[in-house]
């Protein structure tokens, strides 16, 4: 026995040292990475800003307090434990040192914190500045960024803390109980596992986030599905049967807690990539098991924008997905039916004032706060930090999007100022007809074509940065040439909006590539017509040839054909991207 015990020390030991080895080896590859944070990505971005070229506070906002972190582990946590492992031969202990140094993780609270704030801004600013875009492009391409993006490396302070309460377990594991380094290990541990707790929450939001982004790359670009709202629930390959006959194609089905998406493959050189065909919203679907003697392991899902019938490749896959779909269902009508309980007292609350001509604008209105609602309370619509953001209704108190506030009228209880109201409200308190119905005498303007409309029977559409000056940062902007129209590119800031921001009627224009620059990457083109000039990017080299080929007829007076043929399954046209809801 004693023997054996003698045996164990030096094997005991032996673990203790490869512990705290890869403690040390992962801590001098975590500050390269914040190196690579907070002196390469910040700092070259920082500088631009000093330009003008786009807000500091924007860089502040995404990079949060990287710099401290990084300072912290690169001049203190790093060398103690340098110094601690050339002397392991005397104090073979890391317990003292972490119980140190433990207390200063706090600091990650701020980052962690602020994580989902970045990641928006991040995203917001790569489709807004053309600048800021490149920078991050040119860093991601050097060889120290490892062929990771910028969410990637900036992923890793969050992972940090989780990474130090496994290593801090597994060696207080194999330390015996009796050592002198067990108390403060111990005591480093219940420190670090606080800090970890809020680092494992962000860590699952980020994990999820960053299977939207593989998403939205595997896309095109071309759908705008990353927002924390989305969540992914099970995607993969799976048959279709054609509804007029019995034949079936491959597709793939992506399907999020509240949407599920079609997909059909779609030619690419660099990996696979696929096309949006349909998109099905979660609320009002319904998936049942269908028999067919000719395919076996059928189901059928229904929505209100179209209805599939599927095969899968074996009766536990049909299983799997029709798991996946109902309890993605259950849980939307749970959450929806939790909003309409919620909501149910205020809207009483203000229904009898927003249907009476008497009340409704004389007394300021309960505003439902924020967070009580998570979707339109007008058209439903989700809402999202970017593109659907919240606004209230200032004569009711209701939170709607842009589109359904997009209305102004007097209240008196202001003092008879014009303010932001919803439709309902502008009817009543205006006595003017609903918009829906067509007003005698008023014709409608030539930018006044909703995007979903033209879009929706298009030679092609898709997004593409666009500026009238080389010297300011593009726009991005959804771009559309209709098929009723076909010699004009119409030009909407989003896919949903309901009046372009301009027209280019293309007769007469000459269409030039770009000289490559900061501002202008290799996918860049401009149309020039005298003093007129528009500058283009495309997001690909794919993309813009598909938009060249389209404009280098339009300008010679050619009707161009759309670039995508349609197989039957698709009648809204041909485009790049279907924007939702057309």
């Amino acid at each position: 026995m004693e023997k054996d015990e003698d045996k164990q020390e030096p094997i005991k030991e032996l673990k203790l040292y490869k512990i705290a080895s890869e403690l040390l080896q992962t801590e001098r590859a975590y500050v390269t990475r914040l190196y690579l944070l907070d002196q390469v990505f910040c700092t070259k971005l920082t500088e631009e800003a000093g330009k003008g070229t786009f807000p500091v506070e924007v860089v502040k906002g995404i990079f949060s307090n990287v710099g401290s972190i990084h300072t912290f582990h690169s001049q203190f946590l790093l060398p103690g434990l340098e110094t601690r492992m050339s002397q392991w031969d005397s104090t073979p202990r890391i317990g003292d040192i972490l119980a140190q140094l433990a207390p200063f993780l706090r600091m990650y609270a701020e980052y962690v914190k602020n994580f989902d704030n970045a990641m928006d801004l991040l995203k917001q600013w790569m489709e807004r500045s053309a600048q800021f875009n490149a920078i991050i492009q040119d860093i991601q391409s050097q060889e120290a960024c490892g062929n990771l993006t910028l969410q990637h490396h900036m992923l890793e302070p969050v992972q940090r803390v989780p990474r130090y309460e496994m290593l801090l377990k597994d060696y207080l594991k194999k330390l015996p109980e009796d050592d002198p380094d067990r108390s403060q290990a111990e005591k480093s541990l219940n420190i670090i596992s606080m800090a970890a707790t809020h680092s494992n929450t962000a860590i699952r939001k980020m994990e999820n986030l960053k299977k939207l982004m593989e998403i939205y790359e595997m896309l095109g670009g071309e759908e705008d599905i990353v927002n924390p709202s989305n969540e992914l629930i099970k995607e993969g390959q799976i048959l279709k049967l054609a509804a007029r006959n019995t034949s079936s194609m491959e597709i793939y089905l992506i399907l999020f807690n509240n949407m599920l998406l079609y997909c059909v493959p779609k030619f690419s050189l660099v990996g696979q990539r696929f096309t949006v065909r349909t998109r099905v919203g979660v609320e009002g679907m319904k998936v049942l098991e269908t028999s067919n003697d000719d395919y076996p392991h059928t189901f059928q899902v229904s929505g209100k924008e179209r209805t599939l019938e599927l095969q899968a490749s074996s009766e536990q896959d049909k299983e799997d997905w029709i798991k996946a779909f109902q309890k993605t269902i259950e849980i939307f009508q749970q959450k929806n039916e939790t909003f309409k309980s919620a909501s149910k007292e205020v809207v009483d609350e203000v229904s009898v004032s927003r249907k009476s001509n008497l009340e409704l604008g004389k007394r300021a209105p309960r505003w439902i706060r924020d967070n009580e609602v998570t979707m339109c309370m007008k058209c439903k619509e989700p809402f999202n930090p970017l593109t659907r953001r919240r606004h209230h209704c200032r004569a009711c108190g209701y939170v709607v999007c842009y589109k359904c506030s997009d209305y102004k009228a007097s209240l008196r209880y202001d003092g008879n100022k014009l303010n932001k109201v919803c439709k309902d409200c502008y009817f009543i308190l205006t006595g003017r007809m609903d918009a829906e119905e067509p007003v005698s005498g008023k014709k409608r303007g030539i930018l006044e074509i909703e995007a979903a409309q033209v879009s929706g029977n298009s030679v092609l559409c898709g997004f593409l940065q666009h500026s009238t000056d080389r010297t300011k940062p593009c726009q991005r902007v959804w771009c559309v040439i209709p098929q009723h129209d076909a010699l004009v590119l119409y030009l909407y800031g989003a896919p949903q909006d309901v009046k372009a921001q301009c027209t280019i009627p293309l007769l007469g224009y000459q269409v030039e590539d770009v000289q490559r620059s900061l501002d202008h990457p290799p996918t860049s083109f401009r149309l020039r017509q005298s003093k007129s000039v528009h500058y283009f990017t495309a997001d690909t080299e794919e993309v813009k040839l598909r938009w060249l080929g389209v404009i280098c007829k339009a300008v010679i007076g050619e009707m161009p054909e759309c670039q995508t043929p349609d197989d039957g399954d698709l009648a809204n046209g041909c485009h790049e991207g279907v924007p939702d809801g057309s």
